[in-house]
């Protein structure tokens, strides 16, 4: 099956904001989704852990944070959220390894997670259909000019998307591919 062409990323399409500096322990931009970070459904047999993120560059400003991981390529016309997390204090700057998922040992007391596109409140791995080609999952942290979305886990991640646009000080962005 020939690769489809590849939509453009969300935030092409959002106000510009300044860098923050994205970097990971576990993902390197423009790699390979490790297995530890594949799904562990979907005919996949990965680890589902929320992969090791840490953020640098933050803006004056800046009182909470956000964490999401889209996949543009997903053949549903309107991609797929794999984790909506919000916030975050502002004291925070990393996230261990598994903060996302399973027993989310490291994740801040305050931090929410929406619903992502499997539905479940949390890191969902990577699970592209097979033969469907290289899929980008774009990992982004949004350092945000307000406490808290005034949200709660119901919020949609489109929701939660509309709502970090307008308060957005600055976004880092790190993506990888996996296709099987």
């Amino acid at each position: 099956m020939p690769q489809r062409p590849r939509p453009p990323l969300p935030y092409d399409f959002l106000p510009r904001v300044p860098p923050l500096t994205v970097t990971s322990a576990d993902i390197s931009d423009g790699g390979r989704m490790p297995d530890a970070h594949l799904a562990d459904s979907m005919g996949m047999k990965g680890g589902n852990l929320s992969p090791q993120l840490g953020w640098s560059g933050i803006p004056d400003g800046t009182e909470s944070f956000a964490v999401t991981c889209y996949d543009p390529d997903a053949p549903t016309g309107s991609g797929f959220w794999h984790w909506v997390l919000f916030d975050i204090p502002s004291s925070v700057h990393e996230l261990p390894r598994a903060a996302g998922s399973g027993q989310m040992d490291g994740l801040p007391a305050e931090a929410k997670h929406s619903r992502n596109d499997a539905g479940y409140h949390g890191y969902t791995g990577a699970a592209p259909p097979p033969g469907d080609g290289d899929h980008r999952y774009v990992f982004a942290v949004h350092a945000l000019g307000i406490p808290t979305l005034e949200l709660d886990e119901t919020a949609s991640p489109a929701y939660v998307g509309f709502n970090l646009t307008f308060n957005t000080l600055a976004r880092g962005l790190l993506t990888v591919e996996y296709g099987r």
